[in-house]
């Protein structure tokens, strides 16, 4: 449906009028441009035509007869309602009872007149209208909603999945790692114990290897909960780990900031931290790209971080797709925070990733 109003001068409403007389057709435009009403009317009378004509499309509203030969009005408003679900629909009868207005109503009908008595013939066709516009907005919002609901219990659940799976790295992890190392630990002291003497000290030096190994190994725990390199500030993080992926991934990274330091807070730092990972490593994974390019923009309300590539560009349907948590994750988390997380093909192809969060006039000189 078009968004112009029932009385609208600027652009006439498209009428489809299923009508066997064409002195009735006739009536009912003569009717509606005394009221004012401009519209261009088409007259159908048959299913076979009706099909044909919502098949077109562009349809404002449908005004039907109720008994035609070989059709009738409620089998023009399951046609409607199967084939245009948006478009209102009156019924205009020269003979309709209360029962049969009744189950016109019930079987979708916006509204009912009596020909011969049409003086509210325009100010029904634009309540029906606006009554439709209504429903589909609904629909829409509504539709939308499920979406919603559906990505949010998909995310939930596979926040459940990756916590489990979390736990058990980590105490993979801790069993491995640190529970081994720390039995042989344990024996090298004890045989240091039980055999003083010049074998102690290459007894000693292994111990001390196990020591290290273990303190290596806690810090690989530590920093993939939280990375310990964003102690460091949200600038120093973010440039370090462009430069992990210059090694990692062998692409050329352009990284720039629009301040030589940055004070935002723990939460926000972790968020957009993640998001420049994510970002990369789909990057790695996907893009096919050859040039990178991350920009960190500070203003006096407002952190934002693009992340840009020449690759193949990311597929419409990803934010859609229940089974794509990654970014999906953090633009909740974003959402959250108060701010948004976007992806989108670039006009010349590549992706481009934006994150805003809103922050407390950040500290910092403008580089």
């Amino acid at each position: 449906m078009r968004q112009e109003t029932a009385n609208s001068a600027r652009e006439p409403l498209r009428l489809l009028v299923v009508e066997d007389s064409e002195l009735d057709f006739s009536m009912a435009e003569l009717t509606l441009r005394r009221q004012g009403v401009q519209a261009r009317c088409e007259r159908v009378e048959s299913a076979a035509q009706m099909l044909e004509a919502l098949a077109r499309g562009g349809w404002d509203a449908i005004i039907s007869d109720w008994h035609l030969p070989g059709f009738s009005g409620d089998a023009a408003i399951r046609l409607g309602r199967d084939n245009a679900p948006d478009l209102p629909i009156l019924i205009v009868s020269g003979t309709i009872g209360e029962d049969v207005a009744v189950a016109a109503m019930r079987e979708g009908a916006d509204d009912y007149l009596i020909k011969g008595r049409l003086a509210r013939l325009g100010k029904a066709l634009e309540n029906a209208i606006d009554a439709a516009r209504t429903r589909a907005a609904r629909r829409l919002a509504d539709t939308a909603l499920r979406e919603s609901q559906a990505q949010l219990q998909a995310l939930s659940a596979h926040l459940q999945d990756a916590i489990e799976a979390e736990r058990t790295t980590i105490a993979r992890e801790l069993h491995d790692e640190i529970g081994s190392g720390l039995t042989a630990l344990r024996y090298d002291l004890a045989w240091i114990e039980r055999h003083p003497g010049p074998d102690a000290s290459a007894r000693a030096t292994q111990a001390q290897g196990h020591l290290a190994d273990l303190l290596q190994a806690c810090q690989q725990i530590v920093q993939n909960l939280r990375p310990p390199v964003l102690d460091s500030g949200l600038l120093p993080a973010l440039q370090w780990q462009v430069t992990q992926f210059r090694r990692r991934a062998g692409l050329p990274v352009h990284f720039d900031a629009n301040r030589t330091d940055v004070d935002a807070p723990a939460d926000t730092a972790l968020i957009v931290y993640r998001t420049l990972q994510e970002g990369l490593t789909n990057i790695a994974k996907h893009a096919r790209a050859t040039r990178v390019r991350a920009s960190l923009v500070c203003s006096h309300a407002e952190l934002s971080l693009e992340l840009t590539d020449d690759g193949v560009g990311i597929d419409p349907g990803y934010w859609h797709n229940t089974s794509s948590f990654g970014l999906r994750g953090l633009a909740e988390r974003a959402r959250r925070a108060g701010g948004l997380l976007e992806a989108s093909r670039g006009p010349g192809g590549g992706t481009s990733l934006l994150l805003s969060l809103p922050v407390d006039a950040p500290a910092g000189q403008p580089a």
